[in-house]
């Protein structure tokens, strides 16, 4: 079959080709509704498809984005690509998602990939390495926003939040509810800047209110290592309660608690740092400091198709939102032991 072109929807439409073109690429300003109607008719009854390679190539944007998550088994990390995409679509840009696994190899992989495919820019959760790729997107001025995480000296837009607040959040309902053998558990922190933060806060959260704890209290390790260690933290150091660092921390602590047939708050007291989908409605309803993800997506897309369509700068480099704070039943009243 003949390939349709522009031309021929041109002439099925009794328009020029030009005007064809303004309506593929919606400038409407001077265009009347007999002609858009007529326009659309024709590409409809001709079966026309647009060259997008072509169009990229005119008008030296693909409007496609690409986003590389850490890890996409994290609620936050979906919650927050299904913000980008409503932003982008309402934009008219498309995204590519790809998981990097918190594997720099990947991350590296992906970046050259995307970059080959020609996406307009990059939000990026960085595992903390690649730096040298990322200087070069900067002196480069190749559009990148990163969320979650950010490089200290790299002048990138970040969007993070604020983790010692969140953490402040864990700790001080722990407290009010009488409890001080406080332990938090985190997957392995490597060069992850919230898990770091995280961990820094609770250490100086711990001084400021003399919690009787030490070292041991703080479990950063690998996920399918976390239900051996929260064993001994219980019978060793009778921890009476736990902060999980994460969503997927938090499923390794409820499998301990199902398999060792605990009923919370009565074996310990418990706090999530990020909601989960059934938090409310497990038995007892969990606790957890919340993520702010569509509001944070949504700024992250803001920010890259500013930055692609070559705006302003933005008056500042660090976006930080504040975490909000789920009170439910996993801490019980407490009782200092």
């Amino acid at each position: 079959m003949k390939k349709v072109t522009m031309s021929d929807v041109a002439s099925h439409a009794g328009v020029s080709k030009s005007t064809v073109s303004q309506y593929i690429n919606k400038r409407y300003d001077f265009m009347s509704e007999v002609t858009k109607d007529r326009i659309e008719a024709s590409i409809k009854e001709l079966g026309y498809r647009p060259n997008i390679v072509a169009r990229s190539l005119k008008q030296k944007s693909t409007y496609t984005i690409g986003v590389i998550v850490s890890n996409i088994l994290h609620a936050f990390s979906t919650q927050v690509i299904r913000s980008i995409e409503d932003t982008c679509h309402a934009a008219d840009f498309h995204v590519i998602v790809c998981n990097a696994d918190d594997n720099p190899v990947k991350e590296k992989r992906y970046i050259q990939m995307l970059r080959d495919k020609q996406v307009d820019g990059l939000i990026v959760f960085p595992t903390g390495e690649n730096r040298e790729l990322y200087e070069e997107m900067v002196q480069t001025n190749y559009p990148v926003v990163f969320v979650d995480r950010k490089m200290e000296g790299l002048p990138i837009l970040s969007v993070l939040l604020e983790n010692s607040q969140a953490m402040n959040m864990a700790v001080n309902h722990l407290i009010e509810n009488g409890h001080r053998k406080i332990a938090l558990l985190t997957n392995s922190i490597n060069f992850v800047l919230p898990r770091q933060e995280r961990v820094n806060a609770f250490r100086a959260l711990a001084k400021l209110h003399d919690l009787p704890i030490n070292d041991r209290y703080i479990v950063s390790k690998e996920l399918n290592q976390l239900q051996s260690s929260l064993l001994e933290l219980i019978q060793q150091e009778d921890v009476d309660a736990v902060i999980a660092g994460n969503d997927l921390v938090l499923y390794e602590v409820l499998n301990y608690v199902k398999e060792h047939q605990l009923k919370l708050p009565d074996a310990f007291a418990l706090v999530s740092i990020d909601d989960v989908s059934f938090g409310a409605l497990y038995s007892p309803p969990l606790t957890a400091v919340a993520q702010p993800a569509a509001e944070m997506g949504k700024k992250a897309g803001e920010l890259l198709l500013a930055k692609i369509k070559g705006e302003e700068p933005q008056e500042q480099m660090t976006y930080l939102f504040e975490p909000i704070f789920i009170e439910r039943k996993s801490c019980g009243e407490g009782a200092e032991k």
